[in-house]
This record gives C-alpha cells, structure tokens and sequence, in this order.
C-alpha cells in the first residue's frame, strides 16, 4: 500500500484522527500539545499518528490536505486545520458540535 493510500485508509478507519508532532502522552510541540488539549477537554476520542515516527506520512500529508504544518486535525476525512483554527472554532463553541455530531455517527 502507498502512502497516499495509508493516510487515505486512516482517515477512513477513524472518525476523528490528528496528525501530530509526537503522542498525546508526549508531544513534541508546543502546537501539537495545544491541539491534544483541546481534544481532551471535548471528551472526544480520537487516532494519532506521529508525524516523526512515519516520514513519509510527515511528507505526503501536506500534498494530500494542502496544509503545510502540524498538527492536522480531520474529522470524517475532512481537514479541520491546525491548532489555531481548532482553539478559534473550540473557543466558539463549533469544534464541540463537530465533533459531537461525529460521535453520534460513530455510535450508531
């Protein structure tokens, strides 16, 4: 499988998955912890996948989504952004309601 097909099969197995620099136990950035964060305080559960772990994922990642930084969050094979849009729309209240309407999906 290419890795074009790998990001696509992740984004397919898992509602909600973020790209990030390191593990939500030990990020590697400050960005990265920031994004985790808020996906802990959503109550949402989520995929990682450690972009310095998997190179090849780190570089084909911003060809697939067109967004050049980490972390990426997508939700149903959508791309959300990075951690400034996800604290923006988290602020908002919008995050929460994406994501809850992704885990109903998921429970049914």
């Amino acid at each position: 499988m290419d890795v074009m097909d790998r990001i696509k099969q992740q984004l397919a197995d898992n509602h909600v998955v973020l790209y990030m620099k390191g593990t939500p136990s030990f990020p590697q950035c400050g960005f990265s912890g920031r994004a985790v964060q808020i996906l802990e305080q959503c109550g949402v559960r989520y995929a990682y996948v450690n972009v310095f772990e998997e190179p090849e994922i780190r570089e084909n990642l911003k060809l697939y989504s067109q967004w050049p930084t980490f972390p990426q969050l997508f939700v149903d094979g959508e791309l959300v952004g990075g951690s400034d849009i996800m604290m923006d729309m988290f602020q908002s209240g919008e995050l929460q309601k994406l994501l809850s309407k992704t885990q109903e999906a998921a429970a049914d």
